[in-house]
């Protein structure tokens, strides 16, 4: 009696993985296309008790927060700072243009530091990742060195110190200057970082095209890197709106200053900044939001593997 030869075994996947592969690898894998590759996930997909625990904790914080806010207009009330006369005065057109006149010197602040500050790191990114030893050594103290220093000291340094050297500036520039040192310092890490990010390959194939070093970083490298590392410069160009609100240690009327202005002048401190604190969301929320999009254009195509 003969018998059929067996078939071999072929084990078919499940819709879980391939076998032996670990639940949590499974869970971290995009179903049908959809989701983060499981190289740019920062955590584990949290499971159903987690998932729980965290909308519990949500909705504690989301209560707290409510009962604050509720009290703090609660004192606010008990106090007059409700009254209609005193948000009236910022219905008036000569207040209204006193701040639009201040947010525009704000703006003119981050917009000049911003262009000075981003050329001047992406060269000083250039230099940090030069085989030079005398450009590299420089950019790599004058990096670490102006990241460790606060601002707000270094704008101390402007103010008093160069007076005292025979040196004056306007205002204007006391306060952008400083922003400027720091804020390069900053953005040349940023740029590294994308330099970095980038396959060797880059670099290799303009080399090999008859470019030279100097020519491949600039004309091959840097474009890309700074188009890998757009969200996070337009985030950093976030907080260099913000640093422009230290206008008031040199006297320069920002949008920050010229609130405390208005707000002595009129006996309207509360108001005043309470004001200031909206109109810095409403923009702060606006560059956030072009962060974002950014993101979504170009994250997908610069961290996938092989669309370069």
């Amino acid at each position: 009696m003969t018998t059929a030869p067996s078939q071999p075994r072929v084990h078919r996947p499940g819709p879980g993985g391939p076998p032996g592969e670990a639940p949590a690898l499974r869970e971290g894998r995009p179903r049908g296309g959809q989701g983060e590759p499981e190289h740019l996930r920062l955590f584990d997909v949290p499971g159903p008790r987690t998932r729980r625990r965290v909308a519990w904790a949500t909705a504690v914080s989301v209560t707290l927060l409510t009962v604050l806010l509720g009290a703090a207009v609660r004192q606010f009330a008990v106090h007059g700072q409700l009254d209609a006369d005193k948000w009236r005065l910022f219905a008036q057109w000569p207040v209204v243009r006193y701040l639009l006149l201040s947010l525009w010197a704000t703006v003119q602040v981050a917009l000049v530091a911003g262009a000075v500050a981003l050329p001047f790191g992406a060269l000083l990114a250039l230099a940090r990742v030069s085989g030079s030893g005398l450009l590299r050594q420089p950019a790599s103290w004058y990096v670490e060195v102006l990241r460790a220093v606060p601002l707000l000291l270094l704008i101390y340094a402007f103010l008093l110190g160069l007076p005292d050297a025979g040196v004056r500036m306007p205002l204007f520039w006391q306060l952008v200057c400083p922003i400027v040192l720091t804020n390069a310092a900053v953005f040349a890490e940023i740029f590294r970082a994308g330099i970095r990010a980038l396959p060797s390959g880059q670099h290799e194939a303009a080399q090999a095209l008859g470019l030279t070093h100097g020519q491949a970083m600039r004309l091959v490298v840097l474009p890309q890197a700074v188009r890998q590392s757009s969200p996070a410069l337009v985030g950093q160009l976030v907080r260099l709106l913000k640093d422009s609100t230290l206008g008031y240690v040199v006297s320069y009327l920002e949008l920050l200053n010229s609130a405390k202005v208005l707000g002595e002048y009129n006996h309207t401190i509360v108001q005043s900044y309470l004001v200031v604190a909206l109109v810095f969301v409403v923009v702060n929320t606006m560059l956030a939001s072009a962060a974002d999009a950014l993101q979504r254009r170009v994250g997908p195509a610069a961290a996938a593997p092989g669309s370069r």
